[in-house]
């Protein structure tokens, strides 16, 4: 029978983070990642993956050094999850046949236009009316496309990485928006909980930036339009902030009972403490604006934890730049926290990154499990231009060194979709 020590507040395995591993805009690796963001370095940059002319936003935080077979959305999220794992499991000192359940945060891409077009192209005359799904079924018969196939298979990166890492059971693809990869961490957390596994691989990837997401969110009004020069486009809680600048990347998290880590001599990079979501019946794309179900998230991922407001030291902030967004996370973190909020440096990764959407979640965890085990808090940076309505200490365009022993983070994503996590350095 396990030992008290390996119990949580309500009996449950505590769940142990043992190894990570991302990619960003900011580049390809915890080491090189950490160091670039809390240097307040900018990975934001001008598009060149296709033409922006007569486009409002020509910004991103791309990852466009990494080979891929195919130049498409899910080929791009397949090679950032595939080598995030691989970081992931060398430091958790795992190797062969992982045997635990896979859960992907993974975006609800599609076949980019140039492959349909192609693939019009090929296909017979119509006939009649309303047969196309008839003539592109012909084509793809008369010649198969593998690269679209899989574009078209929302399963298909999650199935290729369970392949390829040894994985046990149907793999678990989940899309709930911008809180994709934190969900994905607690689906693992749970089944670690409930008895089902000692361990779990958690991975949240997005590599859906093209021409056709772009003018999505354009049409939202969510993106910066502050063009010039990039890196100064992301300004989360800045009076002038105008909205998010879209960002690719992907992370991955080996999760283990502590029990199992500690008795494999496996290092435990943290803990996570508690998770919490709510969904927003508000609307389809905006947060409710009295922000009560992000206040709700809040509180159900302390209630998780057993921890009371005053046991958080920092919160990593959804922090997404977006007018309304901003004002949203801080009114729900002033209810929550009341006055206690002004002693809690509050940063928001996304000022250097960008938002890498269905990753953030899993990205933002690791930046977090990271603060705990260095003592450094990260920045906010192009914080020039303080928005008076909103009190916070944004840890402004500078690192800060401090022990900080719970963490906070917060995912708060289009259609409702809300999660927030708690992480702490020790069991205990």
């Amino acid at each position: 029978m396990a030992s008290s020590n390996f119990k949580d507040h309500l009996g449950r395995p505590i769940v142990a983070v043992t190894g990570m591993g991302i990619i960003t805009s900011l580049g390809q690796g915890l080491s090189d990642n950490w160091a670039a963001l809390t240097s307040g370095k900018s990975g934001i940059h001008k598009i060149t993956r296709f033409p922006t002319d007569n486009l409002s936003t020509k910004i991103c935080g791309t990852v466009d050094f990494i080979d891929i077979p195919a130049p498409n959305s899910v080929e791009r999220s397949f090679a950032f999850a595939r080598e995030t794992t691989i970081e992931a499991l060398a430091q958790a000192g795992l190797s062969g046949d992982f045997n635990g359940p896979l859960f992907l945060a993974a975006p609800p891409i599609e076949p980019e236009w140039s492959a349909r077009f192609e693939l019009a192209d090929r296909s017979p005359p119509a006939a009649k009316p309303g047969d196309a799904y008839d003539r592109f079924m012909a084509a793809l018969r008369q010649r198969p496309d593998p690269a679209f196939q899989e574009a078209a298979l929302f399963g298909a990166i999650s199935e290729r990485l369970s392949d390829q890492f040894g994985t046990r059971g149907l793999p678990v693809t989940l899309s709930t928006a911008c809180a994709s990869g934190a969900t994905a961490i607690q689906l693992g957390v749970e089944a670690i909980r409930q008895g089902r596994t000692d361990r779990a691989l958690t991975v949240a990837t997005d590599g859906s930036v093209s021409a056709e997401a772009l003018i999505r969110f354009s049409l939202l009004s969510a993106l910066s339009t502050q063009n010039d020069p990039p890196e100064k486009a992301s300004k989360p809680f800045s009076k002038d902030r105008d909205g998010f600048v879209i960002a690719e990347g992907a992370a991955t998290l080996v999760l283990e009972s502590l029990e199992a880590a500690v008795a494999r001599g496996a290092k435990v990079l943290g803990i996570i403490k508690g998770a919490g979501e709510k969904a927003d019946s508000f609307h389809r794309t905006r947060s409710s604006p009295d922000g009560g179900p992000a206040i709700a998230t809040i509180r159900a991922a302390l209630a998780d934890a057993g921890f009371s407001e005053s046991d958080i030291g920092y919160v990593n902030a959804h922090g997404t730049s977006t007018p309304e967004n901003d004002k949203m996370e801080y009114s729900s973190m002033l209810a929550v926290f009341g006055e206690g909020l002004k002693a809690i440096p509050v940063s928001s990764n996304k000022s250097m990154i960008g938002h890498t959407l269905t990753a953030a979640g899993a990205v933002e965890a690791v930046f977090s499990l990271q603060t705990m085990l260095t003592g450094t808090l990260p920045p906010t940076i192009n914080y020039t231009n303080p928005d008076p309505t909103i009190a916070l200490d944004v840890v402004p365009n500078v690192k800060r060194d401090a022990q900080v022993s719970a963490v906070l983070s917060n995912s708060f994503g289009f259609g409702g979709q809300n999660a927030s996590l708690v992480m702490t350095r020790e069991p205990a």
